[in-house]
């Protein structure tokens, strides 16, 4: 039995403006991982905004993904130390939404087994143009033979800065829906949520946003310039924290029960940059940090939220990548060591603690809405994909063109009316 001591895990999201294929061109971890002299033991790496949004509620994102997979698997093994190789324990998209997990050969991926994926839709009749995917594994003779069960959730929540309810009923729906499977050694044979783990990993793009009260004296003028004034340097943006949606919806338990966050603050606001600028916003928003990571391990207590046994070795953005209206978030985590077991051949792996005013439920009717979502993204991704090529790129062109065909044709089949006939 090995125990492995305490897993380095690296997490990244990143939304890539509905830009396909072009939307990565290098790996945006990469460049940190030579900078360490240990390499990942997981890799972890989720997008938003993957492809074009037609595209992906028809389900053609094959190619995207497969591309994406390859292209950072070379990335990964160009960078860490050793040139380490790494298998992907899985990969799962929805429409744009998508997450791949890599296990290093040398290391955890030979005992990497119960691979189980997921997926859910938050958007209108629970369409996929928003939501969340999961990969849950589990890793095998860790602390105990049971080992321990490792859950990673990529989500996008629903945007603008209003909507602040919206996207708290984005997070319960996701942890009602996205269900999993029981582990092979559970009694009970009832569908289980993201908790049920012994690590739990959220990341995405979470869409929460800075909200300024209107009463504080430095709000004199249009939100946006203010904000950007306190992100100047470390102090300014510890002060702005106070106002990041996320951080005040966890404070009151009313979303991300359970999860701890390094300090995002030391980086600027990951949302919204002029694209093709490495460090200019948008005035059109708010500056917010709406990319986040967080993370729980089975020994972090309840009674202390805001402490948690994984250390955060590094929390950032990465403000080189210009393609997008968003900077990808990186955080390098160091688990702790297995909990020593007293009977190591137990068949259960260590579970989260969660408040007691607290118990996720799976919602019995969630297999009957996620293939609601589904249905509804196929038939209208594929009319949407259908104009889209009609109209050389544009649905708008593609609607023109067919009126305008259905228009020739009724013209045509028209019988034609002859002088004689006419007279008669």
């Amino acid at each position: 039995m090995s125990s492995d001591g305490n897993l380095f895990v690296q997490v990244g999201s990143y939304n890539t403006n509905l830009q396909g294929g072009a939307g990565v061109p290098q790996d945006p971890l990469a460049s940190f991982l030579s900078k360490k002299p240990r390499a990942p033991d997981i890799f972890a790496i989720g997008f938003q905004e993957l492809l074009p949004l037609h595209l992906g509620l028809a389900g053609l994102s094959k190619a995207v993904i497969d591309d994406r997979d390859a292209h950072i698997r070379s990335q990964i093994e160009k960078h860490t130390p050793g040139k380490e190789s790494y298998t992907l324990v899985a990969k799962a998209v929805n429409v744009g939404v998508a997450l791949l997990v890599y296990a290093r050969d040398s290391g955890v991926a030979r005992r990497v087994c119960d691979v189980q994926t997921q997926w859910t839709g938050t958007g209108p009749a629970y369409m996929g143009n928003k939501g969340a995917v999961g990969i849950r594994f589990r890793i095998s003779d860790r602390g105990s033979k049971a080992g321990e069960v490792f859950t990673f959730v990529c989500a996008h929540l629903t945007a603008h800065e209003p909507k602040l309810a919206r996207r708290v009923a984005d997070y319960h729906h996701i942890v009602s829906t996205l269900l999993f499977p029981p582990l092979p050694s559970s009694p009970s044979s009832s569908p289980t949520t993201m908790y049920s783990t012994s690590h739990l990993f959220f990341l995405g793009d979470l869409n929460f946003r800075i909200t300024i009260p209107p009463s504080r004296p430095h709000v004199q003028t249009s939100q946006p310039y203010n904000v950007l004034a306190m992100l100047k340097d470390d102090a300014s943006r510890e002060q702005l924290k106070e106002f990041d949606q996320l951080l005040n919806q966890r404070r009151k338990g009313t979303a991300f029960i359970g999860l701890r966050e390094g300090p995002f603050w030391t980086f600027k606001c990951t949302y919204k940059y002029k694209l093709g600028e490495v460090d200019r916003y948008s005035t059109k928003r708010t500056p917010s940090w709406t990319d986040r990571i967080m993370y729980a391990t089975h020994t972090d207590s309840p009674d202390t939220p805001e402490k948690s046994n994984i250390t955060n070795i590094l929390y950032t953005s990465i403000p080189s990548y210009i393609t997008s209206d968003h900077k990808p978030v990186v955080c390098l985590l160091l688990l702790p060591s297995p909990t020593a077991i007293s009977s190591p051949e137990t068949c259960t792996p260590p579970m989260l603690r969660l408040p007691l005013s607290y118990t996720p439920t799976p919602d019995p009717r969630a297999t009957l809405k996620r293939y609601t979502g589904r249905t509804l993204d196929r038939i209208i991704g594929s009319i949407w994909w259908l104009l889209t090529v009609v109209g050389a790129g544009s649905a708008i062109v593609g609607i023109f063109n067919f009126f305008l065909g259905l228009a020739a044709w009724r013209w045509w089949k028209v019988p034609a009316v002859s002088i004689a006939d006419a007279d008669a």
